[in-house]
């Protein structure tokens, strides 16, 4: 595997990024996701590594291509605002621990126009600009800890392992040359994230989550991210310890109110956790269904998030605006019996053209076998500080 180049200059001292957080005596701890389609584990992350005790300096970004953007996820929640000065950050963090907001005229200015240029100029999956993208940011925070979520896939930017952990490993030296404790994640991103995809169905979906229940593949990969989030944070001593504590946090419905308050905190609709029909909703719904019966043996993870911006969930050109309430509700993914004419998937739309034009992208991304094929694992491989931690 190629590896990272290692710079010939020193970096600038830490500190100096962290001034506006200087204050806060808890440990300061972030996770980030390269992108995926139906990956929502932020809004998972954020609170419940706050109901824990961590600080939680969140800043993120919105979608790229056919990924989905935490900001535009958190926007789907009515009043929900994304865009604090940094003394409202700092007074939503140090009321409740965590804060999620895009990068300001403060933090990391020149990292908005360097997301547009990408998206122009097809450079959106340079590992490059990727690492400068997220690492920007991240190291603006101030934070002390962070965990990475490198995805993997049909649905990622990086379609091969190799270039997942190529990426991995440039941001967590990155990380480390500036004093940070850096581990990554090289997880699987060849189907959606979990059953929802599109910003209001996602926000739904976190709930559930929160509230202990959700789809398999992201509640185990939430308890993952978390058990890293808690040992890196000094939390715990153990990864397994980590995710035992945030398993019990869901539980007792501390992570879900810690979510609530931040909601409220940041001019949200807190109600929508009560009552998540509240969150924006599409007009109508088209089921599409399966031709023939047998079980899914793969399913075009990228062709699904496109699918999910021709519907207007996230943006075609840079200029377009996003309509938070589209979306696909998946019924069946990898490894899943099918009979034929039963639904794969639901379409959530506004636009009879738009849905058409998704409905035959679903169909042709779905592949049905006479037999099952083994599921890929939901993580591949851990990165850090000495190498492949399995």
């Amino acid at each position: 595997m190629r590896k990272p180049p290692r710079s010939q200059t020193q970096c600038c001292a830490p500190a100096k990024c962290s001034i506006f957080l200087s204050g806060f005596s808890a440990r300061k701890i972030d996770k980030h996701s390269t992108g995926g389609v139906g990956d929502k584990t932020s809004l998972v992350l954020a609170p419940l590594a706050a109901a824990a005790g961590l600080i939680v300096p969140m800043i993120s970004g919105r979608g790229l291509g056919h990924t989905g953007g935490t900001l535009d996820k958190l926007e789907a929640i009515p009043g929900f605002n994304v865009n604090l000065p940094i003394t409202e950050f700092r007074r939503v963090l140090r009321t409740c621990g965590c804060a999620m907001i895009g990068q300001t005229a403060e933090i990391a200015p020149a990292d908005r126009k360097l997301y547009a240029l990408r998206d122009v100029t097809g450079t959106v999956e340079s590992p490059y600009l990727i690492c400068a993208s997220i690492m920007s940011k991240k190291l603006a925070e101030g934070i002390d800890g962070l965990v990475l979520d490198v995805k993997t896939g049909s649905g990622a930017f990086m379609k091969k392992e190799e270039d997942a952990a190529f990426l991995a490993e440039l941001m967590v030296e990155t990380g480390e040359r500036m004093g940070k404790q850096v581990v990554a994640l090289i997880t699987d991103m060849d189907q959606p994230l979990g059953l929802l995809v599109g910003n209001s169905l996602e926000v739904a979906e976190v709930v559930d989550v929160l509230r202990g229940e959700g789809p398999n593949d992201l509640r185990e990969l939430c308890l993952e991210l978390a058990g890293w989030v808690l040992q890196l944070g000094d939390v715990t001593a153990t990864v397994a310890q980590g995710r035992q504590m945030a398993a019990q946090l869901i539980r007792s419905g501390k992570a879900l109110e810690k979510f609530g308050q931040m909601v409220a905190l940041q001019g949200g609709d807190s109600s929508v956790i009560d009552d998540p029909r509240r969150l924006p909703q599409a007009g109508q719904k088209l089921d599409v269904l399966g031709s023939r019966a047998g079980f899914v043996t793969k399913i075009d993870c990228e062709a699904i998030g496109i699918a999910c911006v021709i519907l207007g969930g996230g943006r075609e050109k840079k200029e377009d605006s996003v309509d938070p309430s589209v979306g696909l509700a998946l019924h069946k993914k990898v490894g899943d019996s099918v009979t034929a004419g039963e639904p794969l998937c639901t379409i959530h739309y506004n636009s009879e053209a738009r849905a058409a034009r998704a409905k035959t992208l679903i169909e042709a991304s779905y592949q049905i076998g006479d037999a099952p094929l083994p599921k890929r694992p939901l993580i591949h491989r851990v990165i850090g500080k000495s190498g492949d931690k399995n």
